[in-house]
């Protein structure tokens, strides 16, 4: 301890600790300066780590420097005498000036600091705001033909599949993003606020013969300033090397690590014939009508992409994708869709193991036909796994997870696919009619509700919700004008007759005179579970029950009885119970 002690002594005689102090401050202050105007002046990422490496050079020489050397109090230098042959006054007149140094440098550190703590303070508070989060508009078409706007979106289809797979990075889907096609005078930042984004790539696509144009431009849409543009003009050919590209782009912009498998994604390309990637973009145009027409036209392009490209895992998806809607909806028969769909998403893994649509497709037809929820929770998680960002995944998992009882989990992803889908219809639907309204919280349904007629006004989903949130809040008027949205869209209701009993008789009587007609027509898809669901409403337990049998001898029951609100009153009753276990639901 005493030799430590003399080294200790040597070393402040020597002035080497305030030289190390003085130092100290001026390298903090040197590296603040670095961190502000590395952005302002576009310096490279590495700019300060070498400026962290020649300071700890700096400060070794600095040492030695001071050890060997000490300074004259009238100026100059010269060599450090060992301690024995230094007068004690001397020692006493040169430290003087070290020690006002000494002092001001643990001001200035001390200053910076604090300075540093209240600045990470401030950013910290703004964290929320900058994270990284990205849209993609969609591209203007600026060729002629007005057919190239599907080459356009599906350009942009192909630019979101790929970035989403980055975790860090949250990405709006395009359904959201499609809304500000025309924004008309809305500026970046506003749109930026409306999606919850921090920053926006927008671009526009140009096709002359066998090249094609592509201008992109990546926007912080806080400060609403231009990070990075880019021009590519090429042949189009060559058109997903370009995606590939913007992609790694956007990620080196944006500071994201990426891992091994995100940099393959990125520059996967699902296929190289871009007819047959054409053809895909059609057929999802059509797909998402969601209507019979719709679904057969996006058949077809859907085939003709598989003709063009055999091993076009995407286009098998979007096939399965039809053949899975179609027979739930009741298009097609059940079983042969389900069937048909499931060998189609297997074919598209096989092709490509990292298809999150294929499981997505997978999950959906386990929950609502097969009822193997074990499967269905495999595929969701699968899905969810290889896209962070995929929204849909995200939204048909919380409704398998509200389905299975797992409440907490379920509001989870579906407040996820609100985020990374703010302006879908169908899953603000979902949020409204499924999980609030269900949840009992029937003033936070309407909301959601009302939300959904702004982006698609007078859909006829949105009056069935309309009545039952009505019915639940007591507002029998309101409920009424909502029933009576359904009786219109509709020439099998006679109106003046609805409307006597109506005035006669109210709502409850009104709506049982409607059961009766529905009970007439069994050709409709789950037409039973639906009148049980709406006897379920009013309160006629057991004509409710009588209705769920039936739905469940046809195999015509949704796995939502579950948690369907409307079926509170039954859970203690035998049957229901007995329907639940055929489905794996009970216990």
């Amino acid at each position: 301890m005493n030799k430590l002690s003399q080294f200790w002594q040597e070393l402040k005689r020597r002035k080497v600790v305030r030289v190390i102090t003085v130092y100290a401050a001026a390298a903090f202050v040197i590296l603040e300066l670095v961190d502000i105007i590395t952005d302002p002046f576009g310096l490279p990422d590495w700019t300060l780590i070498l400026v962290v490496v020649l300071l700890c050079i700096g400060l070794i020489v600095s040492m030695i420097f001071s050890w060997i050397y000490d300074v004259k109090p009238e100026g100059g230098l010269e060599r450090t005498k060992p301690s024995h042959k230094v007068k004690t006054e001397d020692q006493q007149l040169s430290s003087g000036g070290w020690k006002i140094a000494t002092y001001l440098s643990f001001v200035v550190i001390i200053a910076l600091i604090v300075f540093n703590i209240l600045s990470t303070g401030n950013k910290s508070g703004a964290s929320s705001v900058r994270e990284k989060s990205i849209a993609v508009l969609p591209f203007a078409n600026l060729s002629e033909d007005r057919g190239n706007e599907y080459f356009a979106d599906g350009l942009v289809d192909d630019l979101l599949n790929r970035i989403s797979v980055i975790e860090e990075l949250k990405v709006i889907s395009r359904t959201s993003s499609e809304m500000y096609r025309d924004r008309g005078a809305k500026s970046v930042p506003a749109i930026a606020s409306e999606l919850g984004v921090s920053y926006i790539l927008e671009g526009s696509v140009q096709r002359y013969g066998n090249k094609a144009r592509i201008n992109v431009q990546l926007i912080d849409a806080i400060n609403d300033d231009h990070i990075w543009a880019e021009n590519y003009d090429r042949d189009i050919v060559d058109v997903f090397k370009i995606q590939s590209e913007i992609a790694i782009h956007i990620a080196s912009e944006l500071n994201t690590i990426l891992t091994s498998k995100q940099k393959m994604h990125l520059q996967d390309d699902k296929t190289k014939n871009v007819k047959a990637f054409e053809l895909y973009q059609m057929g999802r145009f059509f797909w998402n009508k969601r209507t019979g027409d719709g679904y057969k036209t996006s058949m077809e392009y859907f085939e003709k992409a598989i003709e063009e490209d055999p091993g076009y895992g995407l286009a098998y998806a979007g096939l399965a994708d039809t053949y899975n809607l179609m027979a739930i909806q009741g298009w097609i028969d059940k079983q042969e869709g389900r069937d048909k769909a499931v060998e189609l998403a297997l074919k598209a893994l096989e092709l490509d193991e990292n298809l999150a649509e294929a499981y997505t497709v997978l999950g959906s037809i386990y929950d609502y036909v097969d009822w193997d929820w074990e499967n269905a929770e495999s595929a969701f998680k699968r899905a969810i796994e290889i896209n962070p960002n995929y929204a849909t995944a995200h939204h048909y998992y919380s409704q398998h997870l509200h389905i299975t009882g797992q409440h907490e989990d379920a509001w989870l992803h579906i407040g996820k696919a609100l985020e990374l889908n703010p302006l879908s219809f169908v899953i603000r639907y979902v949020s409204g009619h499924e999980m609030y309204y269900n949840d009992g919280l029937f003033e936070e349904a309407l909301a959601e509700i009302q939300k959904c007629n702004e982006l698609h006004e007078n859909h006829p989903w949105i009056a069935r919700a309309e009545l039952e949130i009505y019915w639940r809040l007591g507002e029998e008027e309101r409920a009424y004008e909502a029933l009576k949205k359904i009786l219109n869209r509709d020439s099998v209701y006679n109106l003046k007759e609805a409307e006597d009993i109506y005035k006669e008789s109210g709502l409850n009587v009104v709506i049982d005179w409607k059961m009766e007609i529905d009970s007439m027509d069994t050709e409709r898809r789950f037409q039973a579970y639906h009148i049980a669901n709406t006897y379920g409403m009013i309160g006629e337990n057991e004509k409710a029950m009588d209705w769920l049998e039936k739905a469940s001898n046809m195999h015509m029951i949704s796995p939502h009885l579950s948690f369907n609100i409307h079926f509170k009153n039954l859970h203690n009753n035998p049957r229901y119970i007995a329907i639940l276990e055929e489905m794996g639901l009970g216990g």
